[in-house]
């Protein structure tokens, strides 16, 4: 008896044929909406600026750009990781001016020992990021007020100890001036650092438990608590982690610059990593953002600010634009969620 397996071959055929949509449907799912959004952007950012200047796109320019970037690149990838849990922090800017002029402070201590002031410097970072952590947690302080008060302590903490000038100077030490001004394969050893942490940030969010344990955070710490994850212990860490990069960032400002900075280049940073983490996708109710898209925001960022510093135009314009991003970026982020309006009924 012959048997018949209900499927023509017609059918058969049909349904080997591939979908002429999935390939880009598939790639649209894999880059996301939001990292689209700022591809394009760029994109008319470079060509925008490189019509109106001719250095614009150069090699050495690119350069500048990539170099300049990178301490907000570094803030803003550990900003998007807060962010992600529910949290912020502004006072990362003030972090890394401490730890810019104690890098310096304890580099001419010790006798021009590199080695000593960075260990310095990434010790103070950790202490200042468990610190935010603890007055979170412990002193049920909100993570906006908390790191408000420390913007400012660090802040004065950074003048105190400089006496409100640049510190020491580490232009004639080998490790500085490789951090500041070496290159590895062509780039930057500042940019690789950039690369390599965020790198590590992004496998860390997407392939291990601990990121699965900062989404859950983010997107509703009560389930999360009922999960059985330690909150506390996680707010404390990723405090930590900011600190510790805050002040890689802060040893990077001391190499660039060749001194110990408290407030010059790092006044400003913790606006830049917001807008940047902001605009790259991390929603500041938590529970959504990644790496991706905040690099995409911060190649944007700093390209915007060079084109305008290379066509002459007043610096101040330079915040007005970094303002009138955040804002944007927020309001998206509104508007796709459904929030409704201020004032509006429920």
């Amino acid at each position: 008896m012959s048997t018949t397996t209900g499927t023509t071959p017609t059918a058969k055929a049909g349904g080997n044929r591939p979908n002429p949509a999935a390939g880009p449907a598939r790639i649209l799912a894999q880059v996301g909406g939001q990292n689209l959004s700022l591809i394009g952007a760029l994109v008319a950012v470079l060509a925008l600026f490189g019509v109106l200047n001719d250095n614009f796109l150069s090699l050495g320019n690119m350069q500048v750009i990539a170099e300049a970037a990178t301490i907000t690149g570094l803030l803003a990838v550990v900003q998007t990781v807060v962010i992600i849990c529910g949290g912020l922090d502004i006072s990362v800017g003030s972090q890394a001016g401490v730890a810019s002029v104690v890098s310096a402070m304890a580099f001419t201590s010790a006798g021009s020992n590199a080695l000593a002031g960075i260990a310095a410097a990434i010790g103070v970072g950790v202490l200042v990021g468990i610190l935010n952590g603890l007055v979170i947690v412990y002193g049920r302080v909100n993570p906006t007020i908390a790191t408000l008060a420390g913007l400012a302590a660090y802040k004065g903490l950074a003048q105190l100890l400089s006496d409100g000038r640049a510190q020491g100077y580490v232009l004639n030490d080998d490790i500085f001036v490789f951090l500041g001004r070496g290159k590895i394969a062509g780039l930057p050893v500042m940019v690789w650092i950039l690369i390599l942490t965020a790198v590590a940030v992004h496998l860390l969010l997407k392939y291990t438990d601990i990121g699965r344990n900062l989404y859950a955070i983010g997107g509703n710490d009560t389930a999360a608590r009922l999960a059985g994850i330690n909150i506390n212990k996680y707010l404390i860490a990723v405090y930590a982690l900011i600190g510790t990069v805050a002040a890689v960032a802060g040893i990077l400002l001391t190499a660039r610059t060749g001194s110990g900075q408290p407030v010059s280049g790092s006044e400003g940073l913790e606006l830049k990593a917001i807008t940047a983490a902001a605009l790259g996708g991390a929603a500041l109710k938590g529970g959504k953002g990644g790496i991706g898209g905040t690099l995409l925001a911060v190649a944007l960022l700093g390209c915007l600010e060079n084109g305008l510093t290379v066509q002459g135009i007043n610096s101040f314009w330079q915040n007005v634009a970094q303002g009138a991003l955040l804002v944007i970026a927020v309001v998206i982020q509104q508007r796709r969620s459904g929030e409704r309006a201020v004032g509006l009924p429920a």
